[in-house]
This record gives structure tokens, sequence and C-alpha cells, in this order.
């Protein structure tokens, strides 16, 4: 079923001729082309009337009038249309005595309200492109030189390999000409977030324009949140406003009362929650795993002389940092993908990106592959049970009796798949033997994580069960894990930068 949006554009007509126009400026001009050659004709009516009498007779009896295009009022002469309409695209002057400053809201809905016109047919017109050139490589299915578009949907979701496919694209479409090609570039760069369309800050300030435009907030909340905005790219440090803390306390509480059915449950080092904002919302979700991740390890005694205690980078911020692991030579690969430019861009990051930012902080990092479902029904039952082994290690050391519930000094675990990523802070094993990883999401609001906090049992057990993902669940054709194992010593760091010159994951199986 296709969802068909029908854009209704704004119309102004002239109130001198048949035109109609879509642009209130564009209007405006047309109309002082009009008074510029009707100006003789007025000076000679104005002349030839002897008193305001007789001109207002003469308006009242059927004579010419000028109705505003913009809003009710009619004059009685061009020289005062010419005036009102300027008033109304006057941005500095108070416009109507009746309601002070509507007319200048109008005149800016009307600009806005143009700007996402234009955008939102310049996004369906590509959309339609892409269609079109999906539909021509489906029917060349069948030549050798020539790979399904779709192909690209179902590859492992890796930024670098992603964009290294859209480089490569003159090998997968030999039989698709050269327009053709930029156009599956283009979206593909669109879609990653490498279109030079910006960043961060272009969205944030895109999206609060939009949702002004759209009368969900006023322009005073616009302005303050811009400055917040501004504040924190300043500082470099996360402003906090999309933090959860106390999850994972919160988490060991509820096992220890409820969820009698696991017979163990093992739960990472306390992590804090971050989601996606207006800023990075649909591409950001790999730097906000990140967060969640240093979060984590800010708080652990071997990594506090490699990390700054307390201090999350915002996403701008991460940026810099991969960029500066770049520049240390870590996966030069992945950096000439990206043309060794992620600042003010939206490009999605994945797994190797996360491995180059650990080693450049000097934080022991792997990488591990589990690139084809070793279980029936295309599950990954060997994620599973590494994911248990990792957790359960340290817990099982030296202990005679396993507690049931035990929340261990591992950090989380990063988790990558297709088109997104997300964190491991726990496992469960049922009495049936059968496993459940306990994931934290970048895409959850604040307010459905915080329900983990409530007091209330049944809001918790919901919130948990969100957070529950069990083999039938998790059925993509690959994914990877970066896990954290310790610091590395100086000589350590330079020869993981030796050897990312040829970055490769540990593959399972």
């Amino acid at each position: 079923m296709y969802c068909v949006s029908v854009v209704v554009e704004k119309r102004f007509s002239c109130p001198m001729c048949a035109l109609v126009c879509t642009d209130a400026f564009i209007l405006q001009e047309h109309v002082e082309l009009h008074l510029l050659e009707e100006s003789p004709a007025e000076e000679a009516v104005l002349g030839a009337t002897s008193s305001t009498e007789a001109a207002s007779s003469s308006n009242s009896s059927g004579g010419k009038s000028y109705v505003c295009p913009l809003c009710s009022v009619v004059c009685g002469d061009c020289y005062s249309l010419q005036e009102h309409v300027e008033l109304h695209l006057d941005y500095g002057t108070a416009i109507s005595a009746v309601s002070p400053g509507s007319d200048l809201r109008l005149a800016r809905l009307l600009q806005e309200e143009e700007k996402q016109r234009r955008k939102e047919q310049e996004a369906k017109q590509e959309a339609e492109e892409f269609k079109k050139l999906q539909v021509l490589i489906k029917h060349n299915h069948n030549n050798p030189g020539v790979v399904d578009l779709n192909l690209l949907h179902d590859a492992p979701y890796d930024a670098s390999v992603l964009c290294h496919m859209a480089y490569v694209g003159s090998v997968w479409f030999i039989c698709v000409s050269a327009r053709q090609q930029d156009l599956q570039y283009t979206c593909v760069s669109r879609q990653f977030g490498v279109d030079g369309r910006g960043g961060y800050r272009k969205q944030m300030e895109r999206t609060t324009e939009n949702a002004v435009s759209r009368s969900v907030m006023v322009p005073a909340d616009f302005h303050n949140k811009r400055d917040e905005m501004m504040e924190a790219l300043t500082s470099r440090v996360d402003n906090g406003r999309t933090r959860t803390q106390g999850v994972l306390g919160a988490l060991y509480v509820y096992y220890q009362r409820e969820a009698r059915d696991c017979v163990h449950v093992w739960l990472s080092a306390d992590t804090d929650h971050y989601c996606s904002s207006e800023g990075d919302k649909g591409w950001g979700c790999g730097y906000r795993n990140f967060q969640m991740l240093l979060s984590s390890l800010q708080r652990m005694a071997p990594y506090t002389t490699s990390l700054s205690e307390g201090s999350v980078p915002n996403i701008p911020q991460v940026q810099v940092l991969i960029e500066g692991a770049w520049r240390e030579g870590l996966d030069p690969q992945g950096a000439t993908h990206f043309n060794q430019r992620l600042q003010g861009t939206r490009a999605w990051i994945g797994a190797t990106e996360i491995y180059a930012l650990c080693t450049s902080l000097r934080v022991s990092a792997r990488v591990l592959d589990f690139h084809q479902p070793t279980g029936p029904g295309d599950t990954h039952p060997r994620l599973f049970d590494w994911v248990r082994q990792y957790f359960s290690q340290t817990a099982t050391r030296g202990a005679r009796l396993l507690p049931r519930v035990v929340q261990t000094t591992q950090p989380p675990l990063y988790l990558q798949h297709q088109g997104h990523s997300r964190s491991i802070v726990g496992v469960e094993q049922k009495k049936n033997g059968s496993l459940c990883l306990l994931l934290l999401d970048p895409g959850c609001t604040p307010g459905d994580v915080r329900k983990l906090l409530s007091q209330d049992g049944s809001t918790v057990s919901t919130a948990v069960c969100r957070m529950r993902k069990f083999p039938g669940n998790l059925k993509h054709r690959q994914y990877q894990v970066v896990a954290v194992e310790g610091v590395l010593s100086p000589v350590e760091k330079q020869t993981r930068i030796l050897n990312s010159r040829t970055l490769r994951a540990e593959r399972i199986p």
C-alpha cells in the first residue's frame, strides 16, 4: 500500500490582472510593474477629482478598487495598496493596529511554507528517481554484470562497508549508464548521511524551525533551544538531556524480586542510557551507544587514567575524536571511505569506527563478527552463548554457589546489525536453558526508559519486556559485537595502529 502525500500550495491572485503567483514576493514585484504602468493614468484621475467627496462617491458608485492579496483590506487607489502590501512584507514594522505583528507572522509563515514545499518536492522527485532505478536494475537482473540494488539492503551494517559499496558502483552496475550510477551514489550518500547536507547542528536547527512553522513550538522556545545547543557545542560535552541514570541498579532490584522463571541473570556494570535527540534522530545510534559504553568505563578504576571521568562528549565531539583516531593511522581504509571527514555530516558509524575510537583512547577492544546464522530459522545461538560467557566469566571465578542475580564488572557490549546498533547490558538464563539478551536501545525515549525506575511493579515489568530479546527476535543475517577488555599500554596501542591497516574482525564461527 502506498501513501500519497498531497501538498496544498498557497496562491496569491493579482488584484489588477488574472495572474496567480505562489510567492508573495513575486506578487509584490508584479504589482509594482502594474503601478508603474498606471502611474500617468492615475495622476490624471487625481487631477480631475475636485474633492475627496467626489472620489468617495466614485468608489462607492462602482469605481475601481484594489483588494490586498494577503488579507481582506480593500484600497481605493494603487498607491495605498502598494504601501499596504509593503507593510505585509516589512519584517521590522508593526503591521496592523488591530492585531500587531499578525501580518509579520503571516509573511514569515508563508516564506517557511514555501521553503518546506520546495524541500518536499525535491525529496519526492529523488524518491521517484530512486524507484525507477530499482525497477531498471531488476529488469537487468539476468545480466551477469548487474547486481540487484536490493542486495544493498542485505549488506552487513557498517558505514565503511556501505560507503565502499557506493564508491565501487561502477563494478556493480556495469550495464547501467553513468547518469544512473550517479543517481545510485547520490541516493546511498543521502541515506547514510554523507551527502554534504550538514550534520548535528543543521538537523537540530531544521527540526526546531519546522516545529515553529507548524506552531508546535513558539519562537521564544526556539531561541532558547538554539542557545542551549550552541552552548553545548562550545563545551563539547553532552548536556545530559537525553541521559537516564540508575538503569542497571533498577534492573538489579527488579530481578531480585521478580522474574522467578530465570535461573541466572547477569548484568553489566552501571551504565547510563542515552537516547537520540532532534539533532541526530535517524543516524546517531552508533554515537549514542558509544556514549553508553563510555559512561560505564568512566566509573571503572582501570580506565580512569585514559578517560576523563564524568565527561561524556557530545556527538560532534565524538566525530572529532574519530577523525583524530584516523589521523593517528587507525583504520585507514575506513577513513578513506569517509574521505577523512565526519564533522558536519550525518554519517552513520559502525563497529570499526567504535574500535578505532577505543584504541585511540587506549582502551583495548575486540570486534567479533557473527557473520551468518548458526541456528534454525536464521537465529544466532552462538551469539547468545558468547554473550553469556562474556558476562559470566568474572562472576563465576572462585564462587562455590552462583547467585541467581549478579551485577558484574563487565562493561556493556556494542551490538551492530544492519541499519541499527544497540547496547547489551545483560543476559537471562531461563529454567529450560534458553537465553534472553537485555538491550538498551538509543531509539527508546527517556520517558520509556525511566519507567524502569518506577515504584510500580507492573510498569517496571512492561519496561523490562521491551528490553528482552530472544533468539527469535534477532534474525538479521549478520551481527558484529565490540567488546572492551582492558587498557592498552603505549606500545600496545602503536602495535594495534599498525595492525589496523588491514582491520579484520574475529569471525564466529
